[in-house]
């Protein structure tokens, strides 16, 4: 069994979900300020656009390598933050 419609269902909640930083901020402001507590929103906005990108190179299989270290240091990045910010 190929692990491709969950990786492509992956990239799709992922995307789904970075766009929705951008409809919805307000539901993302007490987890992104953890990390920002400086310009908050400014932050969220690009979060959102990293988690898309990420989610949609998720689904092409030519780009998926790239997007899972993205994701990885995207991880270590907000991880970071909210160690430095505590």
């Amino acid at each position: 069994m190929s692990a491709e419609p969950l990786i492509k269902a992956t990239g799709l909640v992922v995307a789904a979900t970075g766009l929705s930083h951008f409809v919805r901020p307000e539901l993302f402001e007490s987890a992104t300020k953890s990390a920002f507590p400086d310009n908050t929103l400014q932050h969220t906005y690009i979060d959102g656009g990293i988690e898309t990108a990420i989610g949609l190179a998720l689904i092409a299989p030519k780009t998926r390598k790239l997007a899972l270290a993205g994701l990885l240091a995207y991880g270590a990045y907000l991880g970071a933050n909210i160690v430095r910010n505590r």
